[in-house]
This record gives C-alpha cells, structure tokens and sequence, in this order.
C-alpha cells in the first residue's frame, strides 16, 4: 500500500472520530441564580465555580448566572428552577421551611457543627447525599452540593455582647429554626430578602442583621452602619446550596453529572479556607477601625445551646424532618462531638 493511500486512510479515520466525538458531545445550558452579589467574596468563589465547570467540561456546560437574585426573590429561587424559570438554585435551604421544616436541616444546624469541616464530613462520608435527596426529590430538585462560608457574625448597631444584649433587639432574619431560638432569647427576628438588609438597617427598620460572616459582611457595607458584631461567630453556620430541577439533572449526561458534583466540593474546600483566611485578617482591620467585636461567655454560650437544641425538638414536625435532624445528630455522636 502506497504511503499516499496511507496517509489517506488515516485522515478518514481521524476525520470520523472527530465526527463522532463531536455527534457524541452534549452541552449542558443551566441558568443559576445566587444571593449573593457580585461584589461579595462568595459572589467571586460562584465565578470561580463557573470557571472551574467550563474548563472541566471544555465548554460542554455553559452557565448563565443571575447574582444578587435580580430574577426572583432570594426565597423563591427553590420554586423558579423546580418549575423551569431558572434552572438551578444556588441559595440555600432554609428558605424554604415554609414547604417542610426538614429544610431547615438541609444547611444549618444552628451551632450544632463546631466548624465546616464536620459538616462537609456528614454530607461526604455520613449518608448526607441520600438523606438530602430523600427530601429534595419530592420538590422536583436534585441537591448537588454544599459551599459553607463558615461561622456567621451578627452586625449591630447596638452592644450584642451576650444574652442580655438581645432582649428587644429587632434584627433581619432568614426565615426558619433561628427566629425561634432567638424569639426564645427576647429578640424581635424579622424575616427579610438578602439585599433589603442594607437599607433596613440604615433606616433603622432593624437594630442589626444575621446575615453573613464578617467578610461578606464587609461586602455588603453592613460595618459601614453597624458598629458592633461578633467575633468568632458561634450562632450560625449555613451551607448554601446547589440544588437543579430534577429532569434537568437526570437528562444530563453522567459526566455532566459528576463535572458539577466535584466543582461543588472544589467549591466547598475553596471557599470555606478563604473565609477562614479572610475573616481572621478582617477581624485584625476591624478592630483597628474601632469596631466593637464581642466573644460571648461559656455561660451566655450554655444558655445559647440550651435554646438551640429545643428549638430543634420544637422545629422537627415532620417525619422528614426528624429523619433528618436524627442523621445529623447520629453522626454528631458518632464522632463524639455531641451527647
């Protein structure tokens, strides 16, 4: 055979498996809204993600994201994608405790998990993937993936230095077991949407916010009004979310599929350490500003988890959200880190 004839051949044969890599190949177009703003430390690591996701795939998977729910309300992410107006849901579970409390223990166990890292550890090595989905399926979403920020601070503009600070303290929300805890230690919770806490805050709507930890805080100017918070943050620890609508997820290809799951723990691990990064550098630059940073007592602590752990009993009115309180708190003592 003539080395032309050769050379032929083998060009045919390159030429049909492009052909059929590209028969082969399937794009993924996802439209995905977050809370978060741009501006924010997470709304940069939710670029990352999207960058992360298009290398992985070679482009196979194209996002369009919508920050600082300038689609719908931060509450009604959940419903937009499950009904196809968006595609995926990058908020986070406790906003949609109104459909079933068990969403309640989807991302915060409210000072159940001493930091990120335990709670990654239930999702990834404690049954937490099943367990999620068991209650996410019934809506039409598949959870993905968690991207934990770590431990929130509360900003005020009035002294939170313990309990006794928070008696009549009218202060922003989400909605979910934390009002309860809260309403039981004499503060006035008021639910509100993740970008209205700014102007409420400045109006005097409301005295302070839980909204974030001390970086994203930062991020959303909430320090430029509020002269007190608190540092380590101990009340709140929320896992946002990445949740699609379930036919949307199960029409994607497996490799699809497993591009997003491992963007998400990638996600996960990036963002948690640079919060913890950031918030300690922060926290130096705030002092020195003359912010006025409070670590509770052991015994406003007590009193704390005391109130944390009724709520819990008080929240779980569904058999789904006993299953899955019962799942966090197996695992909890399992590892010895809870009674």
């Amino acid at each position: 055979m003539s080395v032309k004839k050769n050379l032929t051949l083998a060009a045919s044969a390159a030429a049909l498996s492009l052909s059929a890599f590209a028969a082969s190949a399937q794009t993924t177009n996802l439209r995905i809204q977050t809370h978060f703003s741009q501006e924010t430390l997470s709304g940069q690591m939710a670029g990352q993600f999207i960058e992360d996701v298009t290398a992985m795939s070679n482009g196979e998977i194209q996002i369009e994201m919508f920050y600082a729910s300038s689609v719908v309300k931060s509450a009604e992410t959940f419903d937009a994608a499950a009904t196809g107006i968006l595609d995926c849901d990058m908020t986070g579970g406790a906003y949609q405790t109104g459909k079933n409390p068990a969403f309640q223990f989807t991302g915060d166990l409210t000072g159940g998990y001493a930091n990120p890292y335990q709670q990654y550890a239930w999702l990834l090595h404690g049954g937490g993937y099943d367990a999620l989905n068991e209650l996410y399926n019934q809506y039409n979403m598949e959870f993905i993936g968690w991207w934990i920020p770590g431990p929130e601070s509360l900003s005020s503009t009035k002294p939170i230095s313990g309990v006794a600070d928070l008696e009549g303290w009218k202060f922003r929300s989400p909605p979910g077991v934390i009002t309860m805890i809260f309403e039981n230690l004499g503060a006035s919770p008021i639910v509100m949407d993740f970008n209205e806490i700014f102007t409420a805050l400045e109006t005097g709507i409301i005295d302070g916010a839980d909204a974030a930890n001390l970086t994203n805080n930062i991020g959303l100017g909430l320090y430029d009004i509020a002269e007190h918070t608190n540092y380590p943050g101990f009340h709140s620890m929320p896992a946002d979310h990445l949740a699609c609508r379930k036919d949307a997820w199960d029409a994607m290809p497996s490799h699809h599929q497993a591009i997003l799951k491992v963007a998400m723990q990638a996600l996960g691990l990036k963002n948690t350490t640079i919060n913890e990064v950031k918030n300690a550098q922060n926290s130096v630059a705030l002092a020195e500003k003359g912010l006025n940073m409070y670590q509770w007592s052991e015994a406003d602590m007590a009193t704390y988890r005391a109130a944390v752990q009724s709520a819990w009993t008080d929240f779980a009115t569904t058999p789904e959200s006993q299953n899955l309180l019962n799942s966090h708190l197996e695992f909890l003592r399992g590892i010895g880190a809870m009674k």
